[in-house]
């Protein structure tokens, strides 16, 4: 069963081991950069949330508030250590993320920043109902601007 935890500083060391694969390491962040994106973002209400299963930690999720328009949740990072991928947890650990920010409900949307050439990371949004914006960041033309309402918004 997927949990999302707290990371605090007992499972933060664990945190900063989880890894993923040599061709997915351009796509995101290293554990340890997420852990830092958490706190320099925090003016903006930034959580590292840890992905669990079984009471081991698997993965991390970086989401903030983002004010500026569209005003919606930043899901900044989400990865899955390299060695528990491909089993469904991802998408499952994605759907739990989207329903604790359904109810609380500061934003009616998340975005997410995807690169182009990262199939499978596009397949788990897909599935998670993100849609394509056709938005492209002149500063990140290499990415999608995926984007997730909240049922009923």
């Amino acid at each position: 069963m997927i949990k999302l935890i707290e990371i605090n500083e007992e499972n933060w060391l664990a945190a900063r081991a989880l890894s993923v694969s040599d061709a997915q390491k351009d796509f995101l962040d290293s554990a340890l950069g997420i852990l830092a994106r958490g706190y320099v973002y925090r003016q903006d209400r930034a959580r590292v949330v840890g992905i669990a299963r079984e009471g081991t930690l698997i993965g991390l999720a970086l989401v903030r508030d983002l004010d500026e328009a569209p005003a919606c949740y930043d899901l900044q990072q989400f990865m899955l250590d390299a060695r528990d991928q491909g089993r469904g947890w991802g998408t499952e650990a994605l759907r739990l993320l989207l329903n604790e920010l359904g109810k609380e409900r500061k934003y009616d949307c998340v975005e997410v920043c995807v690169k182009k050439h990262d199939a499978a990371a596009r397949r788990v949004y897909e599935k998670a109902g993100f849609v394509d914006t056709g938005y492209i960041d002149e500063d990140a033309p290499d990415c999608l601007n995926l984007m997730y309402h909240f049922p009923g918004s």
